[in-house]
């Protein structure tokens, strides 16, 4: 984590954090700058507007809003900022996450969120999405991208029939 990061991470309760370390990880592995932070879109709604009034103020680029069940965070965090906007559905309750993914992809006009995949997996692929939208900007990280996609499509076993 630097003092400046790019990347703010949201999460609706502390017992999200864990499915996030997938994130925080690749986020380190790029050497992209981020912070975590804990705030509930609907308990401390006015919390969340400030914060995310401060963090653009201090050059933060892109938002990640995790959060399980009626996942209002990421949609919350879109109608706040004109920044990127990518959520994480978490698997928590009964239905696995999937009431999450609705939460997250069922958003109104105006108010776009990027959806990944549910829970861990989800977490790490919003890490790799941040990097490819900051990428946009960053010549040499666009290179460390790229070198990525290569790196991981070069280690996919390919299933194929020999015969």
């Amino acid at each position: 984590m630097t003092s400046s990061p790019l990347v703010a991470v949201i999460c609706g309760s502390r017992s999200d954090l864990p499915a996030l370390r997938g994130c925080f990880d690749v986020l380190d592995e790029f050497g992209i700058g981020w912070e975590a932070s804990v705030i509930s879109a609907h308990r401390q709604p006015a919390a969340l507007a400030g914060y995310v009034r401060e963090a653009e103020a201090r050059g933060v680029r892109v938002f990640v809003g995790a959060a399980g069940m009626a996942a209002h965070l990421p949609g919350v965090l879109a109608s706040l900022t004109a920044r990127p906007v990518i959520g994480v559905p978490l698997d928590a309750g009964a239905l696995g996450g999937a009431d999450a993914l609705y939460s997250v992809v069922q958003m109104p006009p105006g108010v776009p969120v990027a959806a990944v995949a549910i829970g861990s997996p989800g977490a790490k692929n919003a890490a790799h999405l941040a990097a490819r939208i900051l990428a946009l900007a960053d010549p040499a990280l666009a290179a460390q991208v790229d070198a990525t996609r290569v790196r991981l499509a070069d280690a996919a076993e390919l299933d194929i029939d020999p015969r």
